[in-house]
């Protein structure tokens, strides 16, 4: 058999669309795009929504344009186009479409409040979609000027909607699955943290969702979380009053490098929060020194893959989203940062630990899509 000149034989020609005619990948990339924008949008809405109150007056009852204006203070033109907006979405009902725009009663679908209220429920969408995509809108001018500049985007610039979204993102993994995973994978920690009193140490430690879990799953431990972000320890304050365990969990706006607070604690943890430090092995390097005897320090931090490979799936195009838009800019923000950025892969943690004095670096078996957990030793 043979084939023409430059072609293997048995191969099809490989030949450019004609005019006019679009090539396959351009073609699904546009849907791809066009179907993205749609949903930003949807987000960008649910966004107003979840601010100015729309979905928790709307979880109170069903209401038509002046009712929800009556329970919200909004305007009524607004109104009107945010509900039609949300029944079109799919995000709320309509009794009857037929009705005059006035009289349209509109209602959450049963479930939906799950979705679209903040709690610590695992369906709860809203902090970890709406509010952060709030922070990014509001921070994008800077964010053009960091990318000419190499400059760094602080955290103060993405405002309270990232703040509270990214504080809240984990709030149902601290609740349900961090308790059952320290019985389970690490069940020496668990028995000195349920057997005796205890001291728990949370660096960077957000809105302290952790540290209440942590407390709640332990009575007889004590938590202290550390961050040096004035407002977010403002809120885990009140987190930990609300939640009844302010008794026994406290928050600082200190540098826990201090040395007066050496050697305190039987568990140390860095949450979902070391990719975001400019610097990670001085951090770890603190952590260590945190440590009792005996004691166990923990990271959680991105589930990412072990190597860089493209394209990738949703949860690595997610952390790498994440890092374009906010860890990065944020961590290169301080002077002399690292700049790790949300894709932290095991081997960057391990090196980090080892140069903060750490012998070994294991991957704890928990089943999360997100997140692994690392247990540093030595």
């Amino acid at each position: 058999m043979t084939g023409r000149p430059g072609h293997a034989p048995g191969t099809a020609t490989l030949r450019p669309p004609p005019p006019g005619e679009p090539d396959q990948r351009a073609r699904a990339l546009s849907l791809r795009l066009f179907l993205a924008m749609l949903h930003t949008q949807e987000l960008l809405a649910g966004y107003l929504g979840a601010r100015l109150g729309l979905y928790e007056a709307l979880d109170r009852g069903p209401a038509d344009v002046a009712e929800l204006c009556a329970r919200t203070g909004i305007d009524p033109r607004y109104a009107r186009e945010w509900l039609e907006q949300q029944a079109v979405a799919g995000f709320v009902d309509v009794d009857d479409v037929t009705a005059a725009p006035e009289r349209r009663v509109y209602r959450l679908p049963p479930g939906h409040a799950e979705v679209l209220l903040a709690s610590d429920s695992p369906l709860s969408l809203v902090s970890l979609t709406m509010l952060p995509l709030g922070g990014v809108a509001g921070a994008l001018p800077a964010l053009l000027e960091a990318y000419r500049t190499g400059a760094g985007v602080p955290d103060d610039v993405y405002g309270d909607d990232w703040r509270h979204g990214h504080s809240g993102a984990n709030r149902a993994l601290f609740t349900y699955s961090l308790p059952g995973w320290l019985a389970t994978a690490l069940p020496q920690l668990h028995q000195r943290l349920a057997a005796a009193p205890s001291r728990i140490a949370d660096i960077g430690c957000g809105a302290g969702w952790a540290a209440i879990a942590l407390a709640r799953a332990y009575p007889l431990a004590e938590v202290d979380g550390y961050d040096l972000d004035a407002p977010t320890v403002a809120a885990a304050q009140a987190n930990a009053a609300s939640a009844g365990v302010a008794d026994r969990v406290r928050f600082h706006r200190r540098d826990a490098a201090d040395p007066e607070l050496a050697g305190r604690y039987d568990l140390v943890c860095v949450f979902d929060a070391l990719h975001e430090m400019s610097q990670p092995v001085s951090v770890l390097a603190a952590c260590r020194r945190l440590r009792a005897d005996g004691g166990a320090v923990l990271v959680l931090d991105a589930k990412v893959a072990h190597r860089f490979v493209a394209p990738g799936d949703e949860v690595e195009r997610f952390q790498y989203a994440t890092s374009v838009l906010h860890c990065l800019p944020a961590g290169l923000a301080a002077p002399n940062s690292t700049a790790s950025g949300t894709v932290l892969r095991p081997a960057q943690v391990r090196r980090f630990a080892t140069g903060a004095g750490f012998a070994d670096v294991q991957i704890v078996p928990v089943d999360d899509r997100f997140h692994r957990l690392y247990h540093l030793t030595g």
